[in-house]
Order: C-alpha cells, then structure tokens, then sequence
C-alpha cells in the first residue's frame, strides 16, 4: 500500500513534465502569394486573367479621366472673346482660339462659326459635332462596364474549377479524407472569387465614375451651344 502511494506522485510529476513538454500549437499563415500559386494550373490562368483586367481597369479609368479633363476644361473668358472676335467679323480669329482651347466646346463653336446658313442651319452643325465629342468621351466604357460584369463571373469559374479538383483529390484518396484535404481546396477556391469580386467592384466604381463625368460635359456643351447661338442671333 506504501508502495502504490508513493509512486502516485511520481506519476503525476511524469504526467506534469509531459504537460509541460506538449508543444502548443503553431498558428499557420498564408502569404498572398502563396494564395495565388496554391490553385493549380486553372487557379493560376484565373489569377493571371484578373490581374490583366485589373491593369486594364485602372488604364481605362486614367486614360477616360484626362481626355474628359481635358474636353471640359473651362475658359472663363472663352465665349466673351468669341463675341469680341464676331463682333468685329473675325471669323479666322474665333477659329484660332477655338483651336488653342481644343476644349469640347471649343470645337463645337469652331464648327458653328464656320458653318453657313441660318440660326437652324448653325444649330444642327452644333449638334452633329456634339454628338462626335460624346462619343469620343464614351469610348472605352463599354469596355469598363464588360469587366465589372465578367470579373465576377472568371472569378466564380475559377472557383467551380477549385472546387472540382478538390473533390476529385478526395475521390482519389481512395476513403482516406482528412479536413486538411478539403480546407484547403476550398479557401485556394474561393481565393479567385475574391479577387472576381475586387475587380468587379472597383471595375464598377470606375465605370459610374466615368459616366457622371460624361454626364456633366454634355451639360456644358448644351450650355456652350445656347450661349454662341445667342452670340450668333445679337450679330445676325
């Protein structure tokens, strides 16, 4: 009886020690890169095909910004000059400012001066060359308006794509499935997704951005049109 009693605090000092030896466990992390490269060949088509629309996005977005920055570029004293130079039958004058401006506007009233006819006549000119500047603001939206579409859905193809081969991985274990096996098929899965949605998101963004700027220029041309037809009809 001696003998049990005193080996029991042996055996909770052994049973302490190997507590104090049990490792705790160690915290896995996962780098951004090695998210991308851990989906396979389809994963890393998928990845490679969003980053490109990404580049594109911020590309067309930049590209857009400055030519409508440039096209609604605003002179204050720009239609006051105009009726000077009309005023006085400078016809050649108003045509050289309108070309230092090289504004929207600008080249709308460089047509209405030159063109010939009445009021009506001066007018549908206008318009005709209005229409060409909106459709040189337009261009390349559409092409933002297909990425924040199409994002989305390479990302969810990617993901169906991860998904297939972590379920054909688990077929071929022949019965031997382990949580890791799955886990990790499915956050390299749903990594495309993520990255569908970020660029389809900021896609989107870009794309409305955009428009209300285009939006706000035709604005100003309709206003522009008004103020030089007025300027035309006082030196009819």
């Amino acid at each position: 009886m001696k003998t049990i009693l005193l080996q029991a605090p042996v055996a909770v000092d052994s049973l302490g020690i190997d507590l104090a030896q049990t490792s705790e466990p160690v915290e896995k992390t996962l780098s951004i890169i090695e998210l991308i490269t851990s989906g396979g060949l389809g994963g890393q088509i998928i990845m490679i095909a969003l980053g490109a629309l990404s580049i594109l996005t911020v590309y067309f977005f930049i590209e857009r910004l400055q030519v409508i920055q440039r096209a609604v570029k605003d002179d204050p004293q720009f239609m006051s000059k105009v009726k000077d130079y009309l005023s006085d039958q400078k016809v050649e004058s108003v045509v050289a400012l309108c070309n230092r401006s090289s504004s929207a506007v600008a080249n709308m009233v460089a047509k209405g001066t030159l063109a010939k006819g009445n009021l009506k006549n001066i007018q549908d000119v206008m318009e005709r060359q209005g229409n060409l500047e909106v459709y040189k603001l337009e261009h390349n939206l559409s092409s933002l308006a297909t990425i924040a579409g199409a994002a989305p859905m390479i990302g969810f193809l990617g993901t169906v794509i991860g998904m297939i081969l972590a379920f054909h991985e688990m077929a071929s274990a022949g019965g031997q499935i382990d949580v890791e096996m799955l886990s990790k098929g499915i956050y390299t899965a749903m990594t495309t997704t993520v990255a569908g949605l970020i660029v389809g998101i900021v896609a989107y963004l870009a794309y409305n951005q955009l428009v209300a700027k285009v939006t706000k220029a035709t604005f100003k041309m309709d206003q522009g049109t008004a103020e030089f037809l007025e300027v035309i009809s006082e030196n009819k």
